[in-house]
């Protein structure tokens, strides 16, 4: 009978910082546990293989794609732990079908995302990118030509008010915008909880000075902001996407900036990534790029891994993740049951 429960870990979630220190995501907490040993998993690559996961009952999984060729040897797999809050990259039906859970992170990412959106807000209305590029061009003449906007009575429109999006309305608060929503699953009551408006998606791309995208991908979202809603802008406008890159037509919305329809655009997520160092968005002077890292900090680290880690803890335990769960269903599949029922007697 085994005696300890083996976690991998992907290797991405092993990258140093410009110090050479190992980046700190919270896996020392495993190491206070005698009945559950970790490790590095062997390889780094894009996807997870079979053979990779052949010997671990959870893995903390960085964002390496899961499918079902990398389940083929998963009978002993009990959770993979994603780092943050998406699951796109991850086959939830293969998972749900070997009797896999998959759980995120939404404590951990909650507000490092929302300070993302914040920092672009920011950064887009006082023109700070504008501003870089004429002190280094030696322009010191020229910099009251352009002046900032005001936040002020403006509009804060996002697309998706979950845990994230009530984080934005929170944290923007002070600055005295009009928040407005669009969110087929929110309420009118739960949108007046954080100060914002429920209105429709149309709406809120014809009046919104700033429009986030703070929604999950999935069918009903992939191409949600298209160029037909885009031309909704008003040209003073900004768009900002920290969410997913699929989520938005980049070829419309590369379009839309080109021809200055709106103001400026924050992007941090792309359609492919990484990005073709060719795009064309790359060339453009009215939009702020990011490589999806943009709310990663020390604390964003250490946050999602103590997160990745209880959900680890708790399985090893024999017990359901409070994390949230991406694919409930599985919690109805008497083999995961008997994974769990075989986990709670480890610690005796």
């Amino acid at each position: 009978m085994r005696k300890k429960f083996r976690v991998g870990v992907t290797r991405d979630l092993r990258m140093q910082d410009h110090t050479s220190q190992e980046r700190d995501v919270g896996l020392d907490l495993l190491d206070k546990h005698s009945h559950v040993e970790w490790e590095f998993m062997s390889k780094s690559s894009n996807e997870i293989t079979s053979e990779q996961i052949s010997k671990y009952d959870a893995i903390i999984n960085g964002g390496n794609k899961v499918t079902a060729q990398s389940l083929e040897n998963s009978k002993q797999l009990t959770l993979i732990a994603l780092f943050g809050a998406g699951f796109d990259y991850v086959d939830i039906q293969a998972c749900t079908k070997n009797a896999i859970l998959v759980s995120t992170t939404p404590d951990g990412v909650r507000r490092p995302v929302a300070s993302s959106f914040m920092a672009l807000i920011l950064a887009l209305s006082h023109g700070m990118m504008h501003k870089d590029n004429l002190i280094r061009a030696g322009r010191w003449n020229e910099r009251h030509i352009d002046i900032g906007v005001g936040l002020v009575g403006k509009v804060l429109g996002l697309v998706g008010m979950g845990s994230i999006g009530s984080e934005v309305f929170r944290l923007a608060k002070p600055f005295g915008m009009r928040h407005v929503t669009y969110d087929p699953y929110v309420s009118s009551e739960q949108a007046e909880d954080v100060g914002a408006e429920l209105v429709d998606l149309k709406t809120l791309m014809q009046i919104s000075d700033f429009v986030c995208i703070s929604c999950p991908l999935n069918e009903e979202t992939y191409h949600l902001i298209n160029e037909e809603r885009l031309l909704m802008m008003k040209e003073s406008a900004y768009f900002i996407n920290v969410a997913r890159g699929k989520i938005v037509d980049q070829k419309a919305l590369t379009s839309v900036l080109e021809k200055k329809l709106i103001q400026g655009a924050g992007i941090d997520v792309f359609e492919q990534e990484p990005i073709d160092p060719n795009d064309p968005i790359l060339s453009l002077d009215n939009v702020i790029l990011s490589p999806h890292t943009l709310c990663m900090t020390d604390q964003c680290y250490r946050g999602i891994g103590e997160s990745a880690v209880r959900s680890i803890l708790e399985v090893a335990d024999g017990k359901i993740p409070q994390n949230l769960i991406v694919n409930k269903e599985v919690l109805q599949n008497p083999d995961l049951t008997n994974k769990l029922n075989n986990y709670s007697t480890l610690k005796k």
